[in-house]
């Protein structure tokens, strides 16, 4: 099983950019963090992150041809307002997850719309890191269902 993790704008300062939000440990950290999950669950996880738009739209079609068995996407601040990395997303029928590590539902009011949730299977927000890693676990979950 082969799941991708992209990571949008300003998630390579993790540790950096506000910590009493977004928390203290650093991006990689993060990258650990999915090293060791990969190890415990025998799958692949490989991660990406820019903060350029059109670098993920492109990861995500090069997702849809390498035919990934799921995503877990972070896409920061694109999130609210990135209509063509929704269309990007759109385009995979394997399972989506779209994370985000503080509860963008309890900040200013601008980060209350995600224009991709609605495309993705679901969305884990304000588990901190956790919430990667909760999110590999429900697309191993639902792939396994498939094959039952």
């Amino acid at each position: 099983m082969r799941i991708l993790v992209v990571n949008g704008p300003n998630l390579n300062f993790l540790g950096i950019r506000e910590k009493k939000v977004y928390g203290t440990q650093d991006y990689n950290y993060l990258l650990g963090l999915l090293e060791e999950k990969a190890r415990q669950t025998g799958i692949v996880i490989e991660t990406f992150q820019s903060n350029s738009e059109g670098e993920i739209i492109d990861r995500l079609q090069k997702a849809y041809y390498d035919q990934v068995d799921g995503i877990i996407i972070n896409p920061g601040a694109y999130t609210h307002y990135s209509y063509a990395i929704r269309d990007a997303l759109t385009s995979i029928e394997a399972p989506k997850i779209e994370v985000h590590i503080s509860n963008i539902h309890a900040r200013e009011e601008f980060r209350h719309t995600s224009v991709t949730a609605p495309v993705c299977t679901g969305q884990i927000a304000g588990l901190g890191l956790q919430g990667y890693l909760l999110a590999v676990d429900a697309i191993i979950n639902m792939q396994s269902k498939k094959t039952e």
